[in-house]
């Protein structure tokens, strides 16, 4: 788990959206019954594993099926491909990565649920898997095996597929787009009507971060401010609200202007601000809210006192951050491995416990039952 130079000829890159020369080593832990975590088996495990080794991971992405990026654009993808979420043009589940296809032009992923999105570096936005509802956002209810191309537009910036049947975009211009299933107004179209296409949400072109639930969503404006809409079931948009109810068009959590970033899988919601402190709210059954209890709140709470977060990605009961300091720190339902400190899987973590000593992670992505993160070597 240290820093360390593997041997051998370490590819270096220019990442575009960093400016910075960077190479990492993939890791993963958690529940493997379907191969999500890529070490070929479909054996559990409790404490990071390395992925392959490849020293070159830039975007990562694990659900019920994991999808990564390459630092020289390449795409692979493992686990369970049920509908085709693999892009892999069939049904066979992986256990290790598989390329996507021969090319090299790959930017950004997201994997949730059993569907796949990813962006290639001329900005077009492609997606693949099950389509039941209009999931893929292609203009049909049609399967894909492998990955379709969205429309013909080339300024889609970021994509963040739900862990439900419907799924968020963005576009380098900060407008919002959104398609899928909308029974509890996650679409934010102020309906529940279902979409097999993307359609804007308002018209409003300072959004910023996106994050696709189940049946809710969240996005943070370019002025700090933090927005939700959908299902609230159990607090889980943070509006105060106690009730079940739907909300199908975006509502600011409370008043404040400096947020930067938010996640949400499930039921539970993360967020960091801008002085790096670390807020939650939702679903705290398993401690996954990382208050130190395990109750629900229907408004954002602080996690402890620090203010040097920086990362974060809430899986479906659990939750995982990092620090400044490229520390990790992990939360929530112990079970399965999901949270990899090599304890005991039938005790739950309500707060923050840091996963090894190193000072060194990049990335991280919580998913159903499992986490991956990137770990920058030099």
């Amino acid at each position: 788990m240290s820093n360390r130079w593997k041997g051998g000829f370490i590819q270096a890159y220019f990442d575009p959206l960093t400016a910075d020369i960077i190479n990492a080593e993939l890791y993963a832990w958690g529940g493997n019954t379907l191969g999500q975590l890529g070490l070929g088996d479909a054996i559990n495990r409790s404490s990071p594993v390395q992925v392959g080794a490849l020293t070159d991971w830039s975007e990562i992405s694990i659900s019920n099926h994991s999808a990564a990026v390459t630092n020289t654009g390449t795409l692979l993808t493992w686990g369970f491909n049920y509908a085709g979420s693999l892009g892999q043009n069939d049904t066979i589940h992986r256990s290790s990565p598989v390329q996507v296809g021969a090319l090299t032009t790959w930017l950004k992923v997201s994997a949730k649920g059993y569907h796949t999105g990813a962006i290639k570096t001329d900005g077009t936005l492609w997606t693949w898997g099950d389509n039941l509802y209009g999931d893929l956002g292609d203009g049909t209810v049609i399967q894909r095996s492998s990955p379709v191309q969205i429309g013909a537009d080339t300024d889609w910036a970021e994509i963040s597929m739900g862990a439900g049947e419907a799924a968020l975009a963005l576009k380098t211009d900060g407008s919002l787009w959104a398609w899928g299933r909308n029974e509890q107004g996650q679409l934010a179209q102020n309906n529940t009507i279902y979409r097999s296409s993307p359609v804007q949400i308002g018209a409003l072109t300072n959004w910023s971060k996106i994050s696709m639930g189940d049946n809710s969503a969240l996005a943070v404006k370019t002025d700090g401010t933090v927005w939700a809409w959908g299902d609230n079931q159990v607090g889980r948009l943070g509006l105060n609200l106690t009730t079940s109810v739907r909300v199908s068009s975006p509502v600011q959590i409370g008043a404040l202007t400096n947020w930067s970033d938010a996640s949400t899988f499930l039921s539970t919601a993360l967020a960091v601000k801008t002085d790096g402190t670390l807020w939650a709210w939702g679903d705290g059954g398993s401690g996954q809210t990382g208050l130190n209890v395990a109750d629900d709140n229907s408004s954002p709470v602080q996690i402890g006192s620090l203010t040097d977060w920086a990362k974060i990605s809430c899986g479906r009961i659990h939750s995982s951050a990092i620090k400044t300091d490229g520390t990790l720190w992990v939360w929530g339902d112990a079970g399965l491995g999901r949270l990899g400190n090599n304890a005991d899987q039938t005790v739950d973590v309500s707060s923050p416990i840091q996963i090894g000593s190193s000072t060194s992670w990049s990335k991280v992505s919580a998913g159903n039952v499992g986490i991956l993160a990137t770990l920058e070597i030099s």
